[in-house]
């Protein structure tokens, strides 16, 4: 009786680590290029990440190489994206339509998170050191194999300046 107790309790421990370790939020700080995996308000991962070109602002319309700032969720991941995997950002949201609209301009879309373009992941060393998305978020190879396993499609996103 004794071991089936233990054997339970040490369920129950390993299934409530496993809980207690599930990314509940992504967490982007574009002014100190990184992107933080939390669950539950603690830090459980860290990473560099680049940006688009002119990575400064809220992305105001297709082709400004601007990333969206703001509340999003990751709805989708693209296993046989142009680049080493890719976990899509939900913008534009219905805020970035409105705006886009009233500038008159398309607000763009397909913003994601994602490895090195294929075939060049060789190069991460030199391209994590600039800005060269068009707008997207950009981490090595083998840190998006690991965000790819920790992070579920439908956590919220948020993206601050």
């Amino acid at each position: 009786m004794r071991l089936i107790a233990l054997i339970f309790t040490l369920i129950i421990s390993v299934t409530s680590f496993a809980n207690d370790r599930e990314v509940d939020l992504v967490l982007v700080d574009k002014s100190e290029q990184k992107m933080y995996l939390l669950s539950k308000g603690k830090q459980l991962k860290e990473y560099h990440v680049v940006f688009g070109s002119n990575p400064k602002g809220h992305k105001l319309q297709e082709g400004d190489e601007r990333t969206p700032e703001g509340k999003y969720v990751l709805d989708y991941k693209k296993a046989d994206s142009s680049f080493y995997k890719a976990i899509h950002i939900s913008y534009p949201n219905e805020e970035d339509k409105a705006k886009a609209k009233k500038m008159s301009v398309s607000p763009g879309g397909l913003i994601m998170i994602h490895g090195q373009k294929n075939g060049f992941g060789w190069l991460s060393w030199l391209m994590q050191r600039f800005n060269w998305t068009n707008g997207c978020i950009a981490v090595t190879n083998s840190e998006m194999d690991e965000i790819w396993q920790l992070v579920k499609v439908g956590t919220p996103i948020e993206i601050r300046q």
